[in-house]
């Protein structure tokens, strides 16, 4: 779709609005807390004030907890970066959970409990535990391929800091933090909101990589309460020609009829909105759909109507390093992914590198 038409056709998604927010004493003495709690109450939200620390009332049915933010304090071992290969160096956290609906969801897998959004009021102890890291990692750190991306410190592995931003501030005292940084250092955070309006001005110094979620039009069904593909895709033309590195999370892939035609269609939109994009530093990371034996369990308990195809018996069973089992396409059908979506980049987006295929 060209530019002129992307911007014609696409209105910003709502923002998401908490039912409720739940805060914590000490999450309140924060400012950054206080200020999550007026943001929301501004929304509409009610705002409940805890009598301690300890999360209680929290809802035990879907519905209820995905209406449900809950403002505390990252513990200590919260706030200890942790590898996160193949994506980037380090992760750290600015919430765990999602306002989205995708019935393929991998926090689903990855988060125990009700799924409700938490997000950290203690930013200025999150920061500065990240300087110390600097030239540690072992994804690009101490990658000659990826090297020229520094140390790279990923911000949304359990959360899509954009889709709560407009409540948290979280994103943009980050972004910021990461432009001041003196350093070969760089944010990364994937997002498939499309809110990128806050952003565009701030000082990020090119140390920040916006990438955008993407997937073919046909998959649109599974991601319920996200921005559709449009909105995504204009997002991703205001953060680039503002400057930002982009990358592209064609994520997750999926075996559906007419892949081929459908995922190449998706790449030509991303390289007609990204047209005239002065320099996007472009990357493109390629992930396929898998699950667990626990995932699709908690998966097919949130979205019982969903038709996302999660059939053990046509997949293939894998062990991780870890010792964990996941089911992934078999592997005929991951060669024909692989050749084929790394032929649509190269004829697309010739410019661009892909990180990996997995």
């Amino acid at each position: 779709m060209p530019s002129d038409q992307l911007e014609a056709s696409a209105r910003l998604h709502p923002a998401w609005k908490p039912k409720r927010l739940l805060i914590t004493p000490s999450a309140l003495s924060w400012p950054q807390g206080a200020a999550m709690a007026e943001r929301a109450a501004a929304l509409g939200s009610e705002i409940v004030r805890l009598k301690a620390d300890r999360l209680t009332g929290l809802p035990d049915n879907y519905r209820d907890a995905k209406t449900t933010m809950a403002v505390v304090v990252a513990s200590p071992s919260r706030r200890r970066p942790q590898p996160i290969p193949p994506s980037a160096d380090w992760r750290f956290d600015l919430a765990e959970g999602c306002p989205a609906h995708c019935s393929y969801c991998y926090l689903a897998g990855s988060l125990a409990g009700p799924p409700i959004i938490r997000a950290y009021a203690n930013l200025p102890e999150i920061l500065p535990a990240l300087p110390p890291l600097l030239g540690q990692g072992q994804v690009t750190s101490r990658n000659a391929a990826r090297a020229a991306e520094g140390t790279t410190f990923e911000a949304s592995c359990y959360t899509d800091p954009l889709g709560i931003e407009h409540i948290t501030g979280s994103l943009a005292e980050t972004i910021r933090f990461f432009g001041d940084w003196e350093a070969e250092a760089q944010l990364r955070f994937t997002t498939k909101y499309d809110a990128v309006g806050p952003l565009l001005a701030l000082p990020h110094g090119r140390r920040t990589r916006i990438r955008f979620s993407v997937n073919a039009r046909e998959a649109e069904r599974f991601e319920g309460g996200a921005p559709r593909m449009p909105n995504r895709l204009r997002a991703m033309r205001k953060a680039a020609m503002a400057g930002y590195r982009i990358g592209l999370t064609v994520a997750p892939i999926l075996n559906l009829p007419g892949w081929r035609e459908a995922y190449d269609a998706l790449l030509s939109d991303c390289a007609a909105a990204l047209e005239g994009a002065p320099d996007p530093d472009l990357t493109v990371e390629l992930i396929t759909h898998r699950f667990t034996e626990g995932s699709r369990e908690v998966l097919q308990g949130w979205y019982p109507g969903s038709t996302l195809e999660m059939d053990p018996a046509l997949r293939t069973r894998k062990t991780t390093k870890f010792g964990s089992v996941k089911y992934v396409f078999p592997r005929e059908l991951m060669g024909e992914l692989r050749r084929e979506l790394e032929a649509s980049v190269a004829r697309h987006l010739p410019g661009a590198r892909v990180l990996y295929f997995t």
